[in-house]
């Protein structure tokens, strides 16, 4: 009686520890419920400065359209706009940040890019063609986006692989919705982002299941940057992902060893 009382607690602490806990898989807990959460920070949400390899679109429009398509790319002039909405269409139109940090325009020649942000870019460009090429007159309108939010998602998510999202931002709870989410035995608690920034490349551990992740300068996802999902112990035990799971493999291996003892007693 003794020895089934044991086994019984045996398979029940198997099951109870083999699986995943719900508070592992829940994002953006109030751990401390006496504590007050801040709103995100400035440092989170500060504006993207461009960097080496990113790619910019840049239109141009005024009253004198003829003028204006000399400083478009030629496929924009033959009004291959399905192509400009593409990825493809955006990396071939677009303008990259060579290794020196600059654009290179038609007719406006090299520009220095590095380190600016968007709007930067947008002013700089602007103040050049009422400086060289425009007047006031013209109601010139410049607009400069990313030609993509392009990031890398692997590990223990549902749909690995480059993504790549129009949107002017991301944060990484987005970024795993575009990848099918987290799986249930990948490890919220400690989710990698690899980020190169002009002093090097930087590595950070991020608490999904914590709400002060909104706080943290990796909330949001930069172009370029790799996200990886670790696994949990879990996954290398190959019990299953549920007490349900669990209970049937230790069934299984209990009748398996059962049966043994019974074929070697025979």
């Amino acid at each position: 009686m003794n020895n089934k009382i044991l086994l019984l607690l045996v398979c029940a602490g198997l099951v109870f520890t083999s699986c995943v806990p719900t508070k592992d898989l829940i994002y953006l807990q109030t751990k401390d419920k006496s504590e007050t959460i801040a709103p995100i920070s400035a440092n989170a949400s500060k504006p993207y400065r461009l960097q080496v390899n990113d790619i910019v679109k840049i239109t141009i429009k005024a009253l004198d359209s003829k003028l204006v398509d000399i400083f478009s790319p030629s496929s924009s002039q033959n009004g291959n706009v399905q192509s400009e909405k593409s990825e493809q269409g955006l990396y071939f139109d677009g303008f990259t940040v060579d290794d020196h940090g600059n654009i290179r325009m038609p007719v406006l020649g090299e520009m220095n890019v590095i380190g600016n942000t968007l709007e930067e870019l947008r002013v700089k460009v602007e103040k050049k063609l009422l400086e060289e090429y425009f007047n006031k007159d013209a109601n010139i309108f410049v607009t400069v986006k990313l030609a993509g939010l392009r990031f890398t998602i692997n590990g223990e998510i549902n749909s690995p692989g480059i993504k790549t999202v129009y949107q002017e931002k991301l944060n990484i709870l987005e970024a795993i919705a575009h990848a099918g989410d987290i799986s249930v035995v990948g490890d919220r608690k400690a989710v990698t982002v690899m980020r190169q920034t002009p002093t090097g490349l930087e590595m950070h551990d991020i608490d999904l299941t914590d709400i002060k992740a909104t706080q943290s300068p990796y909330f949001y996802v930069q172009p370029n940057d790799y996200i990886y999902i670790k696994p949990l112990p879990q996954k290398s035990w190959g019990t299953g992902k549920t007490g349900i799971e669990s209970l049937g493999t230790i069934i299984t291996v209990l009748t398996l060893v059962t049966t043994t003892l019974l074929l070697l007693k025979k």
